[in-house]
């Protein structure tokens, strides 16, 4: 079968290799649609999750398909049942270094357990929308480490698909004022329909300005401040992390969600001065299950981040798009074809 491999730094390749046989307790899933995340982008550039890796590993960690075949020690998972994947699940780390990755017609799932790493989806939850539990389900984990309040003025700095999940988790929350700022009016009108209250674009005038006008400016000991009371940093930028830290006032929360791949200086007398929070947020531990939930109450609408659906023999071109932040959201490529 064809699979989509790292062989190294930017060498990304489409290979042929045999179809997985499931052990006693993996179960083999046929990959309906998968989406295409920042970190496989940067898994490819590095060649590796954290350095180049010397063996070729499988890429892809946000699916959804239908059980091909189980081992005979696999408990309440039956082939044709319609799932997708906790890439983290049962010890797995599908798409992080490892042989297995989703962009592949089938995947191994390894010591799979139901509710570990394979989640039954009901009827009303579509293969696409399925493909984006997992980043919502980072997206969760980020606004349920916020404690946002529902009075809180929040502001979201990036409009990518984890961005526009937190805008879309933050709605479904009854928060009622979300700015959001990203240099792509395209993202920006995404983060709108999925319950962004205003948005500023960064390219198009001084950011301070920008969000003063929209949300009012004060000061702490001569600094000039936004009055905002929840930041999340979503963008991976130096400079944003530190704007933030500029014009957060007092008493300010900021959860750091983005992976900043170099150390950011942060000026700690002015955080301090300030009495600002910070919490990063990493991964989903525990909001898998809750995501799907949401979709499957139909309380959680998310079309919104979907942006291109291709056929897997144009991976290639879903590949390039997803790595256009003005001309995609969140790319799926489709294995059906």
């Amino acid at each position: 079968m064809k699979a989509v491999r790292v062989h190294g730094p930017s060498d990304l390749r489409i290979d042929d290799i045999e179809p997985p046989v499931p052990g006693p307790r993996d179960v083999v899933v046929r990959t309906a649609v998968a989406g295409i995340c920042g970190s496989d982008i940067t898994f490819t550039r590095i060649g590796g999750v954290a350095a180049p890796q010397k063996e070729p590993f499988g890429l892809g960690h946000e699916l959804a398909g239908t059980v091909a075949s189980v081992g005979v020690d696999v408990v309440g998972i039956a082939p044709g049942d319609r799932v997708t994947v906790n890439p983290m699940g049962d010890g797995n780390a599908i798409g992080n270094g490892v042989p297995e990755g989703a962009f592949a017609p089938l995947l191994l799932v390894q010591n799979a357990t139901l509710g570990g790493s394979i989640y039954r989806l009901p009827d009303s939850v579509s293969f696409e929308h399925a493909a984006l539990i997992e980043p919502l389900s980072v997206a969760l984990h980020a606004v349920r480490r916020s404690d946002v309040q529902q009075d809180d003025s929040v502001v979201v700095f990036g409009a990518g698909p984890i961005g526009l999940g937190i805008v879309a988790l933050l709605h479904q929350r009854g928060v009622r004022e979300i700015t959001v700022a990203d240099m792509s009016n395209s993202r920006l009108q995404r983060a709108c329909r999925l319950g962004a209250t205003q948005t500023v674009n960064p390219a198009e005038g001084d950011t301070f300005d920008l969000l003063a006008a929209a949300l009012g400016s004060g000061s702490v000991f001569g600094w000039p401040t936004i009055n905002a009371r929840l930041w999340f940093e979503v963008t991976g930028s130096a400079e944003v992390l530190q704007s933030i830290v500029a014009m957060a006032p007092s008493r300010a929360r900021m959860l750091v969600v983005a992976v900043h791949h170099t150390p950011v200086p942060v000026d700690f007398q002015m955080a301090l001065a300030k009495e600002l929070d910070f919490s990063m947020s990493l991964a989903y531990p525990e909001e898998f299950p809750e995501v799907l939930a949401l979709l499957a109450s139909g309380k959680l609408d998310v079309s919104a981040m979907i942006s291109h659906r291709l056929p897997s023999k144009d991976f290639f071109a879903a590949f390039a798009l997803a790595q256009d932040k003005d001309a995609s959201a969140k790319v799926l490529v489709d294995f059906n074809d």
